[in-house]
């Protein structure tokens, strides 16, 4: 690195000491259900490309991407974002936040959630526009500072989802495909939505497909499914007259537990 960008690069906070409130508050309650569900769904994909465990993933978590005086005026904190390739800790200290000036790498990859009209998220105001009062808009420094080559904007209300990518410094719509899923080549997976039951509601989510179109599962569901399949092959073999011994040692589980699958 240029010793003079270097020696500039010194004069910045660091991620301890940069400010850790932007003075608002969780617009909706799903939002924080929303995050945890993108997150646990897309784990086990991660696991594959990532198998050293190098990537981060921010929920609500501020990006400082410059300067500024308030320090919160150069921040902006994705409903959630993903960033390969990048240890966990950083200087062996967990982050508190991601900052671009000692990162020096975007996110694959922002999310937000519009609990409104979306123009807060799709608010091009640029720098040289804003005052010491008015921060750029999240669309603008999404594609022109930080450059994530994704950036998807899901409206809880709607629900609708639009996502963008970066192509010629620009973000352009993407188009969904056959399965009206958007494509996210890089992680071999596709961004969609997906109605059901999470937590304890029931409502359209943004969730995670492969590339082949299957359901990216949380932990639990690949549990719940894990236990069905499991009660199925012991009513199977209980129809072709084998004991509940017989299973339990099978299986090797305990004869209470085979009893209980056998009498529900």
């Amino acid at each position: 690195m240029d010793k003079n960008i270097n020696h500039s690069l010194n004069s910045f906070p660091d991620h301890t000491t940069l400010p850790d409130s932007d003075n608002c508050h969780a617009n909706n309650f799903q939002g924080h259900f929303q995050s945890i569900l993108l997150t646990d769904s897309i784990y086990s994909a991660l696991q594959k490309i990532h198998p050293d465990g190098q990537y981060i993933i921010g929920q609500d978590c501020g990006i400082y991407w410059r300067k500024a005086s308030p320090l919160e005026q150069g921040a902006e904190s994705p409903d959630w974002f993903y960033v390969p390739d990048i240890p966990v800790k950083l200087d062996d200290q967990m982050r508190r936040f991601y900052v671009l000036w000692q990162e020096l790498k975007p996110p694959l990859i922002i999310l937000e959630f519009a609990i409104g009209d979306g123009s807060e998220e799709h608010d091009r105001t640029s720098l040289p526009q804003t005052s010491d009062s008015i921060k750029p808009g999240k669309f603008w420094v999404y594609e022109q500072i930080i450059k994530a080559p994704y950036y998807g904007i899901y409206n809880i209300r709607e629900p609708d989802l639009i996502v963008y990518q970066l192509t010629n410094n620009s973000y352009q719509k993407i188009t969904v495909n056959n399965r009206g899923h958007f494509p996210i080549t890089e992680l071999g997976v596709e961004l969609g939505l997906w109605e059901g039951a999470y937590q304890n509601q029931s409502r359209v989510w943004l969730r995670w497909w492969n590339n082949q179109g299957v359901l990216l599962l949380t932990g639990a569901e690949k549990a719940q499914r894990a236990e069905q399949a499991c009660k199925n092959s012991i009513v199977h073999l209980r129809k072709m007259g084998l004991t509940i011994e017989n299973i339990a040692e099978a299986f090797a589980l305990p004869i209470e537990v085979i009893q209980n699958y056998d009498e529900s």
